[in-house]
């Protein structure tokens, strides 16, 4: 071995010569080497001795170091020094396939693949692009998990058409959304550590698709003003966000997100909630279906939409997740109320 020089995986740096007791009580997840004294590999990890070409399993005390999650995972220092430096994070990594042990992605893989990148056509991202991959980036840490549940509109839309404001599907649903926290605002709180953070007022969000990205301003208090008052604002706050010039104060601090995909003819989506809320609420598009009338012992046509909504898992399960949606579904079907 010479000072300053690199070695393959799997060459032989050394031997430890160790008990199998002392194994088992640092760890080391190697019977079979063990058996036959381990060799220690430049990254590390340990090869059965006399076999240095074999397959490198690498362990961190006896569990298996998952090579490709969320984009190479483990990572060396000096793996991570490099993406620092490039203001990388392990998840641009997950297209790369790795030649280390267990296919963990080396920094002569990572070299290999800015070099190609080179070869490629490379536009580069606006402003609101790496914001919005940064949010989604840090929401995805969490467990998120989405229920769903199809609701009837025909009540809704004979209301708009009634009204002189005209409010849009997301604004009912946003109304229906605020007055179902009101009445419980556990939903809508932050875990941390060991408690729950509860809201302490009910601003809630609304995606409005803006160039290159998506931006979510805020109606604040949106359970204390009926919906024919929150129209106005609603309809402004929409037009600001497109052009890109929402006010200071007209974003952040919500508790939830509603997002209406079915503007794009979707029917289902599985949206993410933003970093600092647990909930976003989505509306499908709206679709004629048969619905069966027993009264009348026939299938009348009714226009229906699922209703999603996706959640932080560690804040609530399943029962309650479903609980929340239906009680805003019955909210809809009385948009008078609103």
């Amino acid at each position: 071995m010479s000072l300053n020089e690199s070695y393959p995986v799997g060459a032989v740096l050394g031997l430890l010569e160790v008990t199998v007791e002392d194994a088992a009580r640092l760890g080391v997840d190697e019977p079979e080497a063990l058996r036959g004294g381990g060799a220690e590999t430049s990254s590390g990890e340990r090869s059965s001795n006399g076999h240095g070409n074999q397959r490198v399993e690498p362990t961190v005390r006896g569990l298996p170091v998952p090579a490709h999650a969320a984009g190479a995972s483990y990572m060396s220092p000096r793996m991570k020094a490099r993406m620092n430096e490039l203001g990388l994070h392990a998840a641009d990594l997950a297209g790369i396939a790795g030649s280390g042990a267990a296919g963990r992605v080396t920094i002569q893989d990572f070299e290999l693949f800015l070099a190609g990148l080179e070869q490629s056509k490379l536009t580069p991202a606006s402003s609101m692009r790496v914001a919005v991959a940064d949010a989604m980036r840090r929401s995805w840490t969490r467990p998120l998990a989405t229920v769903a549940l199809p609701v009837g509109l025909d009540a809704m839309l004979e209301h708009r058409k009634s009204s002189e404001s005209k409010p849009g599907p997301a604004l009912y649903a946003l109304r229906a959304l605020a007055l179902a926290l009101t009445e419980n605002s556990a939903p809508a709180g932050r875990l941390v550590g060991h408690h729950i953070v509860h809201p302490n007022a009910i601003d809630v969000g609304f995606a409005v698709e803006a160039e290159d990205g998506v931006l979510v301003p805020v109606l604040r208090e949106a359970n204390k003003r009926p919906l024919k008052e929150l129209v106005g604002r609603y309809n402004e706050l929409v037009e600001q966000a497109r052009q890109r010039r929402l006010p200071p104060g007209a974003t952040g601090g919500s508790v939830a997100t509603v997002t209406n995909f079915g503007t794009f003819g979707l029917t289902w989506a599985t949206p993410i909630p933003l970093p600092e809320q647990t909930l976003v609420l989505g509306m499908g598009a709206g679709r004629v279906v048969p619905n069966w009338v027993p009264k009348l012992e026939r299938f009348m046509p009714v226009t229906e939409a699922n209703l999603t909504l996706s959640f932080d898992h560690r804040v609530l399960d399943g029962g309650a997740a479903g609980r929340l949606l239906a009680r805003i579904a019955a909210l809809l079907a009385t948009p008078e109320k609103l």
